[in-house]
C-alpha cells in the first residue's frame, strides 16, 4: 500500500509539473521552433501506430519513445531504422540498450541523423546552379538511463547533444527527454508521461551571416527546440495463448502547434507476426490511417525483429520506415 501511494504521489508531481509547462508550450504557433527533424517518427512500429508509443512494450527503440521502459528489458538490444522522407532526404536511427547487472536499471546510447543529400547552390544570376553544392545535415546523439523503482513504476531520461549544419552555418544545443511509466496487472494496462526535447533556445551562426541590410542591423532569431508533452495509456483487451490485441491512445501537446490525439492498435499472433494500424486526430495533412507489419525471427536465445511502417501524408507524400531490432541473450521476457 505504501509503495502504491508513493507511486501515485510521484505521478501527481509529474502531472503537476507538466501542467505548469503547458501554458508556455501550447497554442497554435506553427513554425516557431527549430530542429524539426526531432519531431519525425523514426520507429516503424511507432509510425504504424500513428505515434501512440509511450506505453509500448520495451524494445531497442525505447530511447526514441519513452526511456522509462528501458529498465524492463532483460537482454542487450541493438536497433536501427531508416525513414525515407522523399526528395533524397533520409533520416536514420541507431541505438543500443544494455541492462545493468542489478536488473532494475539500464543504460543506452542513440544517434538520430538526417541528411538532405547534395543541393545546388543557386544565385539570382545563376538560378540553375553555380556548379557548387551544399548539404543540410542534422543529428542528435544521446545517452539514456532508466531505473525500475518497483515492479510497476519506472522512470528514464535521455540527454542529447543536437547539431545542425546548413552549408557554412551551424547550430549546436542540448536537450533532454524525461519519461515515466506505470504498469498495472489489469489486462496490461499502462500509463505513460513524457516530456521530449526539453531545452533552451538556439540559432544559426557562421561566416558570411549578414549583420546588416540596407544599413540596418540584422539579428539572427533565437528559436526553441520542438518540446512536446505526451500523455498516453494502453491495454490488451484481448489476450489469449496464441494471440492478443493491444490498444493505445495518446495526447500530445507540442510547443509549436495545436494539441492532437493518436490512436493505435497492434495485433500479435503467436508472438511472431504483428499487424498494426493507427489514426491521428487534429494533425494537419495527415488524415489517412497509418499501417505496418512486424515479424520476429528466433535465433536460438537471440531474436531479430523486423518492422515496417507507412504513413500517407498530404504535404510530404507517403513516408516509409524500415527497422531491425536485435535482441541478445533475451531469455527472460519477449
Amino acid at each position: 500500500m505504501k509503495k502504491l501511494l508513493s507511486h501515485i504521489i510521484i505521478l501527481l508531481i509529474a502531472v503537476n509539473a507538466s501542467a505548469q509547462l503547458l501554458p508556455n508550450l501550447g497554442g497554435q504557433r506553427a513554425g516557431v521552433s527549430t530542429l524539426s527533424f526531432l519531431k519525425n517518427d523514426v520507429s516503424p512500429r511507432s509510425m504504424a501506430l500513428s505515434g501512440a508509443n509511450l506505453t509500448l512494450s520495451a524494445d531497442g527503440m525505447s530511447t526514441a519513445h519513452n526511456t522509462a521502459s528501458m529498465s524492463q528489458l532483460s537482454g542487450i538490444h541493438i536497433a536501427a531504422s531508416d525513414l525515407m522522407i522523399g526528395a533524397g532526404i533520409n533520416q536514420s536511427w541507431l541505438s543500443a540498450i544494455i541492462p545493468l547487472k542489478s536488473s532494475t536499471s539500464a543504460i543506452g546510447v542513440n544517434l538520430n541523423y538526417l541528411s538532405s543529400g547534395a543541393m545546388k547552390v543557386r544565385t539570382e544570376f545563376q538560378p540553375e546552379g553555380t556548379g557548387e553544392y551544399f548539404y543540410a545535415n542534422q543529428f542528435a546523439a544521446g545517452a539514456a538511463y532508466s531505473k525500475l523503482l518497483s515492479d510497476r513504476f519506472s522512470f528514464g531520461t535521455n540527454i542529447k547533444v543536437i547539431h545542425e549544419q546548413l552549408a557554412q552555418y551551424s547550430n549546436t544545443t542540448v536537450a533532454a527527454d524525461l519519461g515515466f511509466l506505470y504498469t498495472t496487472d489489469v489486462k496490461e494496462l499502462k500509463f505513460g508521461i513524457v516530456v521530449q526535447n526539453f531545452g533552451g533556445n538556439s540559432s544559426l551562426s557562421g561566416i558570411d551571416l549578414a549583420e546588416e541590410f540596407n544599413r540596418q542591423p540584422v539579428s539572427v532569431g533565437q528559436y526553441s527546440v520542438p518540446t512536446i508533452f505526451r500523455l498516453g495509456a494502453s491495454m490488451k483487451p484481448i489476450e489469449k495463448e496464441d494471440q492478443s490485441v493491444m490498444v493505445a491512445i495518446q495526447l500530445e501537446h507540442p510547443n509549436d502547434n495545436s494539441e492532437n490525439l493518436r490512436i493505435g492498435v497492434e495485433y500479435e499472433f503467436k508472438k511472431l507476426l504483428y499487424a498494426r494500424a493507427g489514426y491521428k486526430i487534429n494533425v494537419a495533412g495527415e488524415n489517412l490511417p497509418t499501417l505496418g507489419l512486424g515479424y520476429k525471427l528466433r535465433l536460438g536465445r537471440n531474436t531479430m525483429m523486423i518492422n515496417y511502417g507507412v504513413n500517407a501524408t498530404q504535404y510530404l507524400g507517403t513516408l516509409h520506415a524500415f527497422g531491425l531490432d536485435f535482441m541478445f541473450n533475451n531469455d527472460k521476457r519477449e
